[in-house]
């Protein structure tokens, strides 16, 4: 979705070294993550996902040349074009080969490896460049007691749908004739990253049975089980998140602030910490738990700001006095609970997407607005919550709390954020034209940062891969011929409303057509990132096709985006993936489009306010020339050459 190494794009990962053999064993209730091939992998639950194939190379580098070429100069094309065909015969085909190999020995050769180096050995802090926030709908809490009373059916509802995934109840949904992948439901509960020197390491722990609250830095162990494996009833959640309110007057050492700080600070950090058996103790527990949930310090929203402010509280915290330091921003799921009425998730990216996160919101959403006496069936057989607690804190550790407070201050400083609730239409209106509704969105971006930018952007947008097995996201390109062809008529006062609705039709169909190549495993990011990686893995040189202007460029995603669906007023943010671009991450709602849209502060040819503006504006223009032609016949015939 997102992720910056230096400045630079993840795709510059030639010095991450892919050779390193540390090997990792299973345990019953703590799997720590594994880069060996299927032979090791359990059996899959749906037998009929697909295999991940590894698709002819001139395929790939045919479909590669047409995206990189609206982003090239006609002298830079030339270049490119030579250079992929010199990589085509020579250095690409032994690559290619390598690759073939490793797929026909795995099931996916692409999931253990994506995993490893866009998430585990991703060195800058989880915080703001790779963890998302997904808002729930604002609360309105009268009193503590309703504080306590939402959050503990927020509990409870959490663990219901985890009953519902250990039960195997989570529908299968097809895309045409394929299953999706459900696996990464399982991979959310329980889950949480270790931080490493180098690379990180991943543990799972789906039998457990307890989360684990966090309120003014202190940290208690929650039973959510009883002996027999019953949920206990959110009353007497209720009763325990009081007594731990209660109890805590002054703030703990804010241990938490080490995980929001770049990996390996942290794992360094960490290495200290955990250096005493009572340390170790606290640690294994925070991490082994379903989820945290953060009982935060109650904040006031700036006037108008109340949508910017949830979001940035869920991705940051707003810094070290405020709520930063209250999370574990290693855990997949924190729920944050505000007595101001900002609630949400913060997840870690590593295990799973973002769809799954806003699935879960909706079904609580949905169970809470539906019976308002939601959570009180279960058992009252509970144990009062269990402090966790660390030995006194060391010299060494308490320094790397004041760098770790001053790193999230900056990052707190430096993101920016706005969240354009765009209300003249939504998907209604684009269905009407025949159109796509995500792929329309996608051309605004476009023509939005045209308009602001005087030239197209390398656009990034996840797809999924879940009709394989273990699949994970590959990138829509929705930069292309089309759509800047789209952003010129627009910007042309001398183009007819005819012309222009026509090049909005063809830019849309166009950027669908890409998807669904997409979305079967045809794009041409992972493929070229898994030849990389073969060179890598291999000891052989990186190949200078690596360092082309039209790799280059087509990698620098100025644009990083993607689509979480929700029905409810509830989006998804995080901050953009380059020092020069932005994030945005949208809800195409019926009658709306919500946008989280980010930008950073240090950087001077980027602005969000503005960005939102011409976004809004582009809305408003693409409606107002499709109505000027409406479509009485089917849609004009498709020109793309994917």
């Amino acid at each position: 979705m997102k992720f910056r190494e230096n400045g630079k794009v993840l795709w510059n990962f030639a010095r991450i070294s892919a050779l390193q053999k540390t090997r990792y064993t299973f345990g019953k209730r703590m799997l720590i993550a594994s880069f060996s091939t299927d032979k090791d992998k359990p059996k899959s639950d749906q037998p009929n996902l697909l295999k991940y194939h590894v698709l002819p190379l001139e395929e790939i580098l045919k479909r590669f040349m047409i995206t990189v070429q609206p982003l090239l100069t006609p002298e830079e094309f030339k270049k490119q074009e030579k250079i992929t065909n010199e990589f085509q015969r020579k250095e690409g085909a032994k690559l290619q080969k390598i690759l073939e190999e490793a797929g026909d020995q795995e099931r996916n050769w692409l999931a253990h490896r994506w995993l490893k180096v866009a998430y585990l050995q991703f060195r800058s802090p989880v915080t703001c460049f790779s963890s998302p926030g997904m808002t729930f709908p604002k609360q309105n809490f009268e009193s503590a007691h309703d504080f306590v009373d939402y959050t503990s059916r927020v509990i409870f509802g959490l663990g219901e749908f985890n009953d519902l995934v250990h039960a195997k109840k989570i529908p299968i949904v097809k895309m045409g004739k394929n299953e999706l992948d459900n696996s990464q439901f399982g991979k959310v509960f329980g889950t949480c990253r270790i931080p490493r020197r180098g690379t990180d390491d991943i543990v799972y722990n789906p039998c457990s049975d307890y989360v684990v609250v966090i309120y003014r830095n202190h940290f208690y162990q929650l039973k959510i089980y009883d002996k027999q494996g019953k949920l206990i009833i959110a009353p007497c959640l209720a009763v325990q998140l009081e007594e731990i309110m209660a109890k805590e007057k002054e703030p703990g050492v804010p241990y938490g602030i080490l995980t929001t700080d770049s990996r390996d600070n942290w794992a360094e950090a960490y290495e200290h910490l955990s250096n005493t058996p009572r340390n170790r103790h606290a640690l294994r527990t925070i991490q082994n738990a379903m989820f945290t949930v953060s009982l935060d310090e109650c904040t006031s929203p700036k006037e108008g700001r109340d949508a910017e402010e949830l979001i940035l509280t869920l991705i940051h915290g707003k810094g070290s006095k405020c709520n930063s330091a209250n999370r574990w921003m290693d855990k997949t799921i924190q729920l944050v609970v505000n007595p101001n009425g900002h609630v949400g998730f913060t997840y870690e990216h590593s295990p799973a997407e973002g769809q799954p996160i806003a699935m879960m919101m909706d079904y609580v959403v949905k169970k809470m607005k539906d019976d308002p006496s939601y959570g009180e069936c279960g058992s009252e057989d509970f144990i009062p919550a269990k402090k966790i607690k660390f030995c006194d804190l060391s010299k060494c550790v308490e320094q790397w709390l004041i760098i770790a407070q001053k790193n999230v201050d900056k990052l707190v400083q430096d993101l920016q954020m706005k969240v354009l609730k765009f209300d003249c239409y939504g998907k209604d209106f684009i269905k009407k034209q025949r159109l796509g509704p995500d792929s329309f969105v996608q051309m605004a971006l476009q023509l939005a940062f045209f308009k602001l930018h005087y030239e197209p952007a390398a656009q990034y947008e996840s797809a999924h891969l879940r009709i394989f097995d273990g699949g994970r996201t590959e990138t829509i390109r929705s930069c292309s011929n089309e759509s800047l062809a789209f952003c010129h008529a627009m910007d042309d006062v001398s183009a007819s409303a005819q012309e222009r609705a026509g090049k909005i039709r063809e830019a849309v169909m166009c950027h669908q057509m890409y998807a669904k190549l997409a979305l079967l495993g045809k794009g041409v990011d992972r493929h070229l990132f898994g030849l990389k990686l073969m060179a890598l893995e291999n000891c052989l040189p990186v190949p200078e096709f690596f360092a082309s202007p039209g790799y280059v460029k087509s990698t620098h995603f100025r644009m990083s985006t993607s689509q979480v669906a929700t029905k409810y007023d509830a989006f998804m943010g995080y901050g953009p993936s380059v020092e020069d671009g932005y994030a945005c991450c949208y809800n195409p709602r019926e009658h709306d489009i919500i946008l989280a849209i980010s930008a950073w502060r240090h950087c001077q040819a980027t602005d969000h306010q503005k960005i939102a503006k011409a976004l809004a504006q582009s809305f408003a223009e693409m409606k107002n020339v499709l109505e000027d032609c409406p479509v009485h016949d089917k849609p004009p015939e498709l020109k793309c050459k994917y």
